[in-house]
């Protein structure tokens, strides 16, 4: 039989199917297109050079001695400062990368990208991995004296893992990553907290930070879901401008999670009533742990809720900002009186009272952030929240250096062993007074009176001039607990006085807290200008 016949009917099919493939493989090559990035590896620098050094640490503690595994910590340390100078190239101007083509001014569409290197994202990394470097400098002693207990190796590489997240985070410009970078930081700090081998109190402490943690990102992510689900997209910018014109059929569902969303990042800032698990993470944590999670730790929690509050969610205004500011009075109140209430003679009362006023001073860093739900200018809000948080970085991170100090010799660190101090170590005293000073906005204190000013003035121009009367009342108390102990360092020493070995990482912390917190205080309105100029 001849194949004559069907030759011809065939060669007119696939003639006509060509044009039909053409018009299909387009759509296709453009969608292959869309997908190609290129990656600006200046941009993801300062925490790609800790997530790589972590693994290189982890992999290097398998081949060294045991009496060269300080080793370690000098190269995290050192890992540390060459990621907080690769923000300097970066200070041009924005950078993004992870994007996706085609979006941008050229087509009306708003900006998406996965990863942004703007004045926002800077700024809380410079106090993300310097912050980090000066709890390194204190693990580095700590890990001498408490060898047995910690392993090095994988005390460097959780430090190092949990800074490269929480470096990502104020980078992060889409829901997805946003929550991966949150665990990145918040996975390592579980282990952190429960290291030490054999210690009871420090494995009941990751305990009750892990199941708080857990429940929290349960509840983000639950949020998320939400909010992708209502709006179909992750991107940060995209979400502000798909919320509002959500369906009326979905308007429940993007609601909810908005709503879901934020009460997952309150528990990561430790905001009342979401904060039980502070104190005693706090204590049960070793010391360079605590002093991390006091400062990184708040700095991760509230950059994620400035990104979804201000970028993600700005049309729900009326929702986060009343709810913010009812957050921050409780939580301010709660941490005050709860630091007030520390008895002296207390074991760990020290460290037991910073942590309840890291409490109270997450409650004034909400304010600014509540603020910016009525401002006309949510950036100056948010600037004097970001500045609040580099002056407290510092001088916090100094008062648990000098508690290291102390620690050293008096195992049970109450307050009432830093009576004296004065008569032993002239120089830590007057660096522990003046860090004192200004957590409680006092001269010569400068900028932690300067902070506080500009939170208050933030409120204030926002209009909730209750809120501002009870961030007043709250600095009161505040005062008596912050004076009481500065003066008990000046107090004629009870029996004979204790001298305190200070190593040298022990030396460098304080001092290069005790230089910046001196530098700030030098120059208070550059700090402001810094921190709030071109945020997004």
């Amino acid at each position: 039989m001849s194949a004559q016949p069907f030759a011809q009917p065939l060669a007119e099919a696939a003639g006509s199917a060509a044009p039909l493939a053409h018009s299909l493989a387009q759509p296709l090559a453009a969608s292959a297109a869309s997908l190609v990035q290129s990656v600006d590896w200046l941009a993801v620098a300062p925490p790609l050079i800790a997530a790589v050094v972590a693994l290189g640490v982890l992999v290097a503690d398998l081949f060294l001695p045991e009496d060269r595994k300080n080793l370690l910590g000098w190269i995290s340390v050192a890992s540390l400062a060459a990621a907080a100078l690769m923000l300097l190239p970066l200070l041009d101007g924005d950078r993004a990368t992870f994007c996706l083509t085609g979006t941008g001014s050229s087509t009306g569409a708003a900006r998406a990208c996965s990863y942004t290197a703007d004045h926002f994202t800077l700024v809380i990394q410079l106090l993300v991995l310097g912050g980090a470097l000066l709890a390194a400098l204190l693990s580095i002693t700590t890990l001498d004296d408490d060898r047995r207990r910690v392993p090095p190796g994988e005390f460097w590489f959780l430090l190092l893992s949990a800074t490269a997240g929480a470096a990502l985070l104020p980078a992060a410009r889409d829901l997805a990553t946003l929550i991966v970078a949150l665990e990145v930081a918040s996975l390592p700090a579980f282990a952190l907290v429960g290291i030490r081998h054999g210690d009871g109190r420090s494995a009941e402490a990751a305990l009750k930070f892990f199941l708080s943690s857990v429940t929290a990102t349960a509840v983000s992510l639950m949020g998320v879901s939400f909010v992708y689900a209502s709006t179909g997209t992750l991107y940060l910018t995209q979400v502000a401008q798909r919320l509002p014109d959500t369906p009326g059929q979905l308007h429940t569902l993007a609601q909810t999670g908005v709503v879901l969303t934020l009460i997952g990042f309150a528990f990561k800032t430790a905001a009342v009533p979401f904060h039980f698990w502070v104190p005693d993470t706090y204590v049960g944590a070793p010391l360079p742990v605590a002093a991390y999670l006091s400062v990184v730790g708040k700095a991760v929690g509230f950059s994620g809720l400035i990104l979804v509050t201000v970028v993600a969610f700005p049309s729900y205004a009326d929702v986060w900002g009343p709810a913010l500011a009812v957050l921050a009075a409780l939580t301010m109140t709660v941490g005050n009186v709860g630091a007030l209430r520390q008895q002296a003679t207390r074991a760990r009362s020290a460290v037991r009272l910073l942590a309840w006023s890291s409490v109270g001073q997450a409650g004034y860093l909400l304010v600014p952030i509540a603020a910016a739900g009525y401002a006309k200018d949510p950036q100056k809000a948010i600037g004097s929240t970001v500045a609040y948080a580099l002056m407290y970085a510092a001088v916090n991170l100094g008062a648990f250096a000098v508690a290291a100090v102390v620690g050293r010799s008096r195992a049970g660190n109450r307050i009432s062993d830093y009576r004296g101090l004065y008569a032993t170590h002239p120089v830590t005293a007057l660096l522990m007074a003046f860090f004192l000073l200004c957590l409680a906005g006092l001269p010569p204190g400068i900028i932690g009176l300067f902070a506080k000013v500009t939170v208050f003035s933030a409120a204030v121009d926002a209009g909730l001039g209750w809120l501002a009367v009870l961030m007043a009342v709250n600095v009161v108390i505040a005062l008596f607990y912050y004076l009481q102990w500065t003066a008990l360092l000046f107090r004629a020493p009870e029996g004979e006085a204790v001298r305190h070995q200070i190593p040298a990482p022990l030396t460098a912390a304080i001092t290069l807290a005790g230089v910046a917190g001196i530098a700030l205080s030098g120059a208070p309105q550059l700090v402001l200008r810094f921190a709030a100029t071109g945020l997004f």
